[in-house]
């Protein structure tokens, strides 16, 4: 039996992407993120998404893009980042937001691929990530409607002293959305540098995962060592197109002067 993944199109892609499915997205700030997944799903009409990434894209792109059409219900992100219209929205009381620590996101993730329902962390001990309170929805009149809850928290002996650790629960998604450098058709991915960031660990989420790739090979050209994410995780491979490739975007564009340039 030969295992082909590939898909024709983003489109067909994402098509089974119904209302209020949740979503793991790859992607740390404009690296790596799956723009060409995400602009299929901005053509089509799933909406009361539930997203988790590490931010929601910019404004006008990426994630963002969903946003601006009010398809996103939830977000669980590490930050807002410079997206005015993600902190438009959650200080409007029209979006759920759940921040969490950067660390906390990434192994919430990584445990949902390895069948680990809970963990314990240090991280936001003796905090409102920990104690509750945290606002995760605003009413319109700008006081809380919606707060966390209290979570666990247990004491570990650590170096012979009692250290307080938070109950943290993994994060399975309904789909997981990546972009990966190169991939085959079995779904075996490979990221490039910086981009390689919240992609394996989305990848890992996803009850389905969906791979946009730069580059996509036959089984067996790329080497066994050289895996990021092992096929079994993916279930839908997309190979981009040269134009697709080439449109990546810059946060902060920045040049360095040339020799013997004055500073303005």
């Amino acid at each position: 039996m030969t295992i082909d993944k590939s898909v024709a199109s983003a489109d067909e892609a994402v098509a089974d992407i119904g209302d209020g499915a949740s979503l793991a997205v790859g992607g740390f700030g404009l690296s790596g993120v799956p723009i060409v997944l995400i602009d299929a799903l901005s053509r089509g009409s799933a909406t009361d998404l539930h997203v988790a990434s590490n931010n929601c894209g910019t404004d006008g792109w990426g994630l963002g893009i969903l946003l601006e059409q009010h398809r996103i219900a939830r977000v669980v992100a590490s930050y807002i980042g410079e997206n005015k219209e993600f902190g438009r929205q959650y200080l409007a009381g029209e979006l759920e937001v759940e921040l969490t620590p950067q660390g906390t996101l990434a192994e919430r993730m990584r445990a949902a691929g390895s069948g680990i329902p809970a963990f314990y962390t240090p991280a936001g001990v003796g905090t409102w990530v920990a104690d509750g309170e945290m606002p995760w929805r605003y009413a319109p009149d700008g006081s809380v409607a919606v707060t966390s809850p209290p979570k666990e928290v247990r004491e570990f002996d650590v170096d012979g002293e009692r250290v307080p650790f938070v109950l943290e629960l993994s994060l399975v998604c309904d789909f997981g959305l990546v972009r990966a450098a190169k991939g085959d058709r079995h779904g075996n991915l490979v990221f490039h540098r910086s981009a390689r960031n919240f992609n394996p660990l989305a990848a890992m989420a996803g009850r389905t995962t969906i791979a946009e790739v730069e580059e996509l090979v036959e089984p067996g050209e790329i080497d066994p060592d050289d895996v990021h994410v092992p096929g079994i995780f993916v279930h839908r491979v997309v190979e981009l197109t040269a134009e697709q490739v080439a449109n990546k975007h810059i946060e902060k564009r920045t040049l360095r002067r040339s020799s013997g340039e004055e500073s303005s």
